[in-house]
């Protein structure tokens, strides 16, 4: 019999590409459904033949059998999910972003601290295959000095739950910010963000203290010269959905595949030549590797869509592999750390560090551009 952990997996919308994961992941035993639709959710129970589990969290937070609990509920539910599965012992895993206000921010490191239970921000960017590609070009110092790094998440949310609609852009600014956070080693020293554009009234319904469709911010970083140039975009902006970044050193620089998916672009400058101003710059496509040999074998077939069919279950199931095949590695990170009783990478504090500057990057935007200096959250 297993003595791994019991998961509990909390919204079965995008959170369900994940029940496979955790179900073949050898430090996991169980895998505990919560989900307030009882459609949805049994629909999940059914394809892999598991219990019904809670229509409501706190049923699942009152179970003693649960050790973990990976939130994928709406963000504006974030902050207090966590603290409340933090408070009742609970190991967590959330989706991003940490939370929408500083106070909440501060109110979930006290929490994690008080608790000492992992908290970990499942950030997929960073172990998404593009990144890892572009990591370990910059550890071989081939990218060079680096001067630039734009990031930008353009996603239409027409259509999108009401508590969507009208959602400050750079609130969600992890996906397009932490590359160069972690890359670099550092955080967010302070932001001049701008708003562009006027959101319809039609697409203000979700509440917000926001008037843009689309924000544009400058990030300065502690102890370094790179400038962040960030776009984020969730209405009104007529392209199609990208969530990247492109970095540009001295001698490389590397740009996101246009279409999201893809190979990268890397451009390779040498010196000038004898004859010619300006230095020569050659392109190249490359095809960033899936790097499976770094996850636990049942994990490695998650890296790319694939079928599963785990002991029990009445059929195949077909599993995405969105965010560069990050999700496996996100899983493993999370559980990992659990078991082996050490922070996660991204654990309260860096998660704050990675989200604290959208929250004031949209302050900043709401006060025409004004620099906004972000909390260090160093412990």
């Amino acid at each position: 019999m297993s003595t791994g952990l019991t998961v509990a997996v909390a919204g079965l919308g995008f959170g369900a590409e994940f029940v496979p994961i955790y179900l073949s992941h050898p430090d996991v035993a169980r895998v505990v459904l919560v989900e307030p639709d009882r459609e949805r959710r049994e629909a999940v129970a059914d394809r892999y033949r598991l219990s019904s589990g809670y229509s409501d969290i706190s049923d699942a937070l009152a179970d003693p059998r649960i050790d973990a609990v990976h939130v994928f509920a709406p963000v504006h539910t974030h902050a207090d999910l966590t603290v409340a599965a933090l408070e009742a012992g609970k190991h967590v895993a959330c989706a991003v972003p940490m939370a929408t206000t500083l106070e909440d921010l501060d109110r979930i490191i006290a929490a994690q601290e008080a608790s000492g239970r992992t908290y970990m921000m499942m950030e997929t960017t960073v172990f998404a295959r593009e990144y890892l590609a572009v990591e370990q070009m910059h550890r071989a110092g081939e990218l060079g000095e680096l001067t630039l790094y734009r990031g930008y998440h353009i996603q239409n949310l027409d259509g999108f739950p009401t508590y969507w609609q009208g959602f400050p852009p750079m609130h969600y600014v992890t996906h397009a910010l932490s590359p160069i956070l972690h890359l670099l080693g550092t955080t967010v020293a302070s932001v001049q963000c701008q708003g562009a554009g006027r959101l319809a009234e039609t697409r203000r319904t979700g509440g917000f203290d926001n008037p843009f469709p689309t924000e544009m911010g400058l990030f300065r970083l502690r102890g370094s010269d790179v400038l962040a140039d960030i776009q984020m975009s969730f209405s009104q902006t007529a392209r199609s959905y990208i969530e990247g970044f492109s970095i540009y050193g001295e001698h490389r620089g590397i740009e996101w595949p246009i279409d999201n998916e893809g190979e990268l672009t890397v451009f390779d400058m040498t010196g000038a030549a004898a004859d010619r101003r300006g230095n020569r710059v050659t392109s190249s496509a490359l095809a960033p590797p899936d790097r499976p040999e770094r996850l636990p074998e049942p994990l490695r077939p998650f890296v790319r869509p694939t079928a599963v069919r785990l002991p029990g279950m009445p059929g195949e199931v077909n599993v995405g592999a969105d965010h560069g095949g990050s999700h496996p590695f996100l899983v493993d990170e999370f559980v990992r750390s659990v078991v082996d009783a050490r922070p996660p990478l991204i654990d309260a504090r860096r998660a704050a560090a990675w989200t604290a500057p959208g929250i004031c990057a949209h302050a900043s935007a709401m006060t025409g551009g004004a620099a906004v200096q972000v909390p260090d959250y160093a412990a």
